[in-house]
Parts: structure tokens; C-alpha cells; sequence
């Protein structure tokens, strides 16, 4: 019995030979490596209002592209990376002045998104803008996006890699790096722009309010297993590519289960990444049990506590 045939109840019948879910593995499997790498320092500098804050903005953005009727990803782009240049200037170092920044931002901005939701609706006769735009519509991707999101994606690794060394030093102290002479506010304002770009393709595969789970979730999962960062960051681009694959392949199925009616891949793909991050925290906890049963096993570990 050859692998395909064991693995063939898995795939509904045209899974591969699909050009939607072609363009739908390239584009979420591009993505979903960007969105690890970005997302790590993400969690470790403790920005990650600051990624929720821009998947909100592009949602401005993207429901203002159609309007004017251009790509939606050129919506996301200009807007968040406008608004990560806004929240650099008006910043302050503390994180609480982050935060205002941040929240002064995305405040304007979801007043501008309410605006162009609503002339979406009244003034187009196509539906489902909405939709689109909050949930993101991977299987309706045209196949030459995938170049364009390669290239945006590649200048957003290439930044991370460029500023690598003083980025994780000023995430892990301000203040350190500072006085060793790293320019701070710079490193800053390339990792905001390199968490823009990667916002605004994670918002093109599964929507702006839902993009936040591909940034995060699974650089929060490879954070517990890994103690380094760099096997942080591979980790984080395994567990999204598989979540990303996974959740595209159970959508496609769930057509044939739901009766035609398939199920929303956003959804799919952000339950992947809900139960890989709970499955983590449970392998986590038994690890950590299982390293301090094997300390208080070891011969001569209680003898301090009977010496006191």
C-alpha cells in the first residue's frame, strides 16, 4: 500500500490540481514564514497590541482600496506602513507611551475604516467587500499576487535579518542597548516597518481583524518550546506553514462535509493555530513537571534544606 493511497481519504478529489489552492499554499505557506519571523520579536518586545493595533488599521486601508478600486494588499501596505511611521514619531521609549501612541493611531484609524465600510457598501454593487476585507478570501487570490507577495515579504525577512543583532538587544533592554550605542529609535522604526509588511500579508490570506493570530499565535507557541531565538523563529515559520496548509486543506474538505457550503478558511486556519497553542501549553506543563520531579530524584538535592 504506497503512501498516496493511505493519505488519499485526507484529500478531496482535485485538492492539488486546483489552481485557487495552488495560489492559496503559496501565498499562505510565503506568509505564514514572514509572519513567524516578525512575529518572535513581536511577542519579545511586547508589541503585540502594537500588530493587533495594525491589522485593525489595514482594515482602513483595505476597504479604502476597493473603493477606489485597487488591489486590496496596496491598501493594507500604504496604510499600515503610513500608520507604523506615525506611531514612531508621536512614540514615546516607555511601553506605556507605546501604547498611547498606538492607541491614539488605531483609534483615527478605525474611524476611517467605519467610513469606508459603509461607502463600500452603499456605492458598490458587488458583495462581499466586507467580508473580504475583515476575513480575508485566499481562494480568490489571483495567481500573480503570489510574486508580489514574495517580494514584499522577502523585504520584510531581509529587514529583520539587517537589524537582527542590535533588534534583540534593544527588545530585551532599552536602555542597555542605548547605552552601548545601538541607534534605538532607528532599529524601532525598521522592525515597525517590517511588522507592517507582515500585517498586511497575513491580512491578505485571512482577513485584517483575523491577522493577528497568524502573527502571534505561532511565535507564542515556538517561544515555549525554544529557548533560543533563532530556533524560536524556525519554529514559529514551521507551525505557520502547517497551520496555514492544514486549515486550507480542511476548508477545501469541509465543502464536500457542509454539503457545498464550505467552511471560511480564516476560521480554519486560526483553529489550527488555537489548538497547536493548546496542545503546546499542555506539552509545556508536563515538561516543566517532569524537570522538577528529575530535580528533587536527584541524590543529595534535599540535603540543603536538611543542613538549614
Amino acid at each position: 500500500m504506497t503512501a498516496a493511497t493511505l493519505l488519499s481519504p485526507l484529500f478531496e478529489p482535485g485538492f492539488f490540481s486546483s489552481q485557487p489552492v495552488q495560489v492559496a499554499l503559496a501565498v499562505g505557506g510565503i506568509v505564514a514564514i514572514v509572519s513567524g519571523v516578525v512575529g518572535v520579536f513581536t511577542v519579545v518586545r511586547g508589541q503585540s497590541f502594537a500588530g493587533h493595533a495594525l491589522s485593525d488599521i489595514g482594515t482602513a486601508g483595505g476597504s479604502a482600496a476597493f473603493l477606489v478600486g485597487v488591489s486590496t494588499l496596496t491598501g493594507f501596505v500604504v496604510f499600515n506602513v503610513i500608520a507604523a511611521g506615525v506611531m514612531e514619531l508621536i512614540g514615546i521609549r516607555k511601553p506605556r507611551g507605546r501604547d498611547l501612541a498606538t492607541g491614539i493611531v488605531l483609534g483615527a484609524s478605525l474611524g476611517l475604516a467605519a467610513l469606508f465600510l459603509y461607502e463600500d457598501t452603499v456605492s458598490s454593487s458587488t458583495t462581499g467587500a466586507t467580508v473580504n476585507v475583515l476575513f480575508g478570501s485566499i481562494f480568490t487570490l489571483p495567481p500573480g499576487i503570489t510574486t508580489v507577495i514574495a517580494v514584499l515579504g522577502a523585504v520584510s525577512v531581509a529587514l529583520i535579518a539587517v537589524l537582527y543583532r542590535p533588534l534583540l538587544l534593544s527588545s530585551v533592554s532599552y536602555e542597555l542597548a542605548g547605552a552601548r550605542g545601538v541607534p534605538v529609535r532607528l532599529v524601532g522604526a525598521g522592525y515597525l516597518l517590517a511588522l507592517a509588511l507582515a500585517v498586511s500579508l497575513s491580512a491578505v490570506t485571512i482577513g485584517a481583524i483575523l491577522s493577528t493570530a497568524l502573527l502571534i499565535g505561532p511565535a507564542a507557541i515556538a517561544l515555549r518550546v525554544a529557548t533560543r531565538t533563532g530556533v524560536a523563529i524556525a519554529v514559529a515559520g514551521v507551525v505557520g506553514v502547517l497551520a496555514c496548509w492544514v486549515g486550507t486543506l480542511i476548508a477545501y474538505d469541509s465543502t464536500v462535509w457542509a454539503g457545498g457550503n464550505g467552511w471560511p478558511v480564516s476560521f480554519c486556519i486560526v483553529a489550527v493555530i488555537f489548538v497547536l497553542y493548546f496542545v503546546s501549553g499542555v506539552v509545556s506543563r508536563l515538561r516543566t513537571g517532569g524537570q522538577r520531579r528529575a530535580t528533587k530524584d536527584q541524590p543529595g538535592a534535599a540535603e540543603p534544606a536538611k543542613a538549614a
